[in-house]
């Protein structure tokens, strides 16, 4: 390499790694970032928030994750959206925060859009339609159509598991009772972990569960996978058709995934956000990161801050009309 060229890339090297420097003098980051996960430990949420920190240390330096759990994420998030909006303190918001809370909750304490920044979209989780085999050979369901069938056929006797009022799940179920025009049983359990140990022991008949959660018991037999409910299939379930490629034009649309990113508080400088969405970014391309997101059933999503924006305005659209569908409310 000629001196001129090793100089280059030395240079750049430097920029790429040194603090930023803000209009008013300040490096940033000149201090550890905390990043709020608002739900418990040991969740696809809380491992991909720790595998992202890992991999952003040696750009951002430390970036500790803190988990602030409760009231269906609303507590970790607002807890965020009150900060300083200097960049030093981010949360992992996701769908149910961002997008169907707000019209669960009669009082939801933070706006989801006014009071945030978005940096940018993490990953994509999609849900699957499971039933177990035993379930599924006793009422005679050997595809999405059957199931719509059977329950044309009998109104409200068929029941849904899910992982509690405004879950992922849950939406999933509403979402085909009002495009389908079918009726089932909700059935709420406190958590997704519950609910599938509900739907192995016979006690509800079907269920949409997080992809990263049923993974485990679909390559055991133990549960059969009828549907993905995003709008492609799943790299992780490759033979698995789609809610709408297995509904037919009934189902044309479906979509519900799991996702989520991360915000930083609204007044966040545009420079900051700027380098927390390139450093994240950058981050998602490793395939340490990859890797780790393919374990949980999950497709990596970077996206840059606008685009997580009107991502967000459109999912709220949405939830609104399932939510209010459903009759879903929390007071």
């Amino acid at each position: 390499m000629s001196r001129r060229l090793f100089l280059a890339a030395a240079a750049a090297v430097g920029v790429a790694a040194s603090p930023l420097v803000l209009a008013q003098g300040a490096a940033y980051p000149s201090k550890p970032i905390r990043l709020i996960v608002p739900y418990p430990p040991g969740g696809p949420l809380d491992i991909a928030a720790r595998t992202l920190a890992e991999r952003v240390k040696d750009s951002l330096g430390a970036v500790v994750v803190e988990n602030r759990a409760g009231a269906g994420g609303n507590l970790g998030v607002d807890y965020v959206a009150k900060q300083p909006a200097d960049g030093y303190t981010l949360v992992i918001g996701a769908v149910a925060t961002h997008a169907i809370n707000p019209w669960l909750f009669a009082k939801l304490p933070y706006d989801p859009v006014r009071d945030f920044a978005p940096i940018t979209l993490i990953a994509q989780v999609p849900n699957v339609l499971v039933l177990t085999p035993e379930t599924a050979g006793r009422l005679g369901i050997d595809s999405v159509p059957s199931l719509i069938a059977y329950m044309r056929r009998s109104p409200g006797k068929l029941s849904y598991a899910s992982g509690g009022n405004g879950s992922g799940g849950h939406m999933a179920g509403e979402l085909l009772k009002s495009m389908a025009g079918v009726s089932m049983v909700h059935i709420p359990y406190a958590g997704a972990a519950p609910a599938q140990l509900g739907l192995l022991a016979g006690q509800t008949d079907l269920m949409f569960d997080n992809l990263a959660s049923a993974a485990a018991n679909i390559r055991a037999g133990k549960l059969r996978a009828f549907a993905v409910t995003t709008t492609t299939r799943s790299p992780s379930l490759p033979d698995v058709p789609t809610m709408a490629e297995a509904g037919g034009k009934q189902l044309t649309g479906f979509d519900v995934t799991t996702w989520f990113g991360v915000f930083a508080p609204a007044g966040t400088p545009a420079p900051v956000v700027a380098r927390l969405n390139d450093e994240f970014r950058r981050a998602l391309a490793t395939p340490e990161m990859r890797e780790r997101l393919k374990n949980m059933g999950a497709e990596p999503a970077p996206s840059s801050p606008e685009q997580f924006a009107a991502f967000i305005r459109a999912e709220l659209a949405k939830y609104e009309k399932v939510v209010k569908f459903s009759g879903a409310r929390v007071d």
